[in-house]
């Protein structure tokens, strides 16, 4: 009797895992084998277990039917968003020249792989130009956005020679988008950039800064914070703060490190609501692969947030490789 019972539950169980029709199928064999039992022991009251049985095999397979609907959106939604993803975040190579470069990026609303953060690295005849941003808000509304302001910046890179210029190209391409896609309110579409340029020869860096957080250089001499000295507007308010672009030089040198970074890592929070302590964390670091940071990065975060990320993440690490040693060329020159 208690066997019996148990089995209008099976169906039920299998719509959860099963298509529709291997679903059916089970609760026809769950209805024969009542039936079945039914003729052995007559006191079972199969009358009303087999017609529990039909009723939760019908229901089981509708569940089954919607599921599987839901399961096929989801994974075109999926698609969706890698698409976008490659449109706003393309694969870039890990080196450029004596360039190392690598990229963190964690969106923070769930099963979106994207948000409202960006990076982008141009190798052009100034040298290796990188960008960072982040537009106001996350998940996919901020996709559009984002995606207007890397490729404006993917062209203007390689024809502009000043970042200032580079700069008002993004800009504009900002404002065309919001005029063609109009937000409830003007600041609900502005970005903070960030754009880094790396002269192919020399021992300096160019970094224009549009409101975003400084990035951090470690090397030999320790930890410095690359504040700007006149900060440039945010992309998108130009025309409300004006368009003055300000770049400053910084001493860049073999060996050293930078991180580029957006403000969901300086704003992750652990349990106390205290917030992650990039500058610290930078200091105890030493200057590595930019791989091997990044992973150490990434892996801090979660575990100070305890992985409750409130905010879209990205950030790039980049290192000028050392030359090489004297005596690696002498013993060249000898063989």
């Amino acid at each position: 009797m208690a066997f019996s019972r148990l089995l209008p539950a099976a169906p039920a169980l299998a719509a959860a895992m099963w298509p529709v029709l291997p679903t059916v199928l089970l609760g026809t064999v769950c209805l024969f084998l009542m039936i079945g039992l039914g003729i052995v022991f007559p006191d079972l009251g199969t009358g009303y277990t087999a017609a529990g049985i039909v009723a939760v095999t019908v229901a089981a397979a509708y569940g089954s039917h919607v599921r599987l609907k839901r399961e096929r959106t989801l994974f075109q939604v999926r698609l969706v968003a890698d698409a976008a993803q490659q449109v706003v975040l393309s694969p870039m190579p890990r080196r450029f020249g004596d360039v190392e470069v690598e990229s963190l990026y964690l969106a923070a609303a769930a099963e979106a792989r994207i948000g409202g953060d960006f990076y982008e690295v141009a190798d052009t005849q100034y040298g290796v130009r990188l960008l960072i941003g982040d537009v106001r808000g996350k998940g996919l509304p901020a996709v559009g956005a984002a995606a207007a302001m890397v490729n404006s910046f993917r062209e203007a890179a390689y024809g502009e020679a000043d970042l200032g210029c580079v700069a008002r190209r993004m800009e504009a391409s900002s404002t065309r988008y919001s005029a063609a896609f109009p937000p409830e309110d003007l600041m609900e579409r502005f970005a903070t950039a960030l754009l880094v340029e790396i002269p192919h020869e020399g021992s300096h860096i160019g970094i224009l800064n549009c409101g975003h957080p400084p990035p951090l250089l470690l090397g030999r001499g320790g930890l410095r914070v690359l504040e700007p000295t006149a900060p440039s507007p945010l992309l998108n308010l130009a025309a409300l703060i004006g368009d003055h672009y300000s770049t400053d030089t910084f001493g860049f040198t073999p060996g050293d490190l930078l991180l580029l970074y957006t403000d969901g890592v300086t704003e992750a929070r652990n349990h106390s609501g205290e917030l992650f302590p990039l500058a610290d964390w930078m200091r105890r670091q030493t200057p590595a692969r930019p791989r091997r940071l990044l992973d150490a990065l990434h892996r801090d975060l979660l575990r100070y947030s305890r992985g409750g990320l409130d905010d879209d993440i990205a950030a790039l690490a980049i290192r000028l490789r050392e030359p090489p040693e004297a005596f690696d060329g002498q013993r060249d020159e000898s063989a």
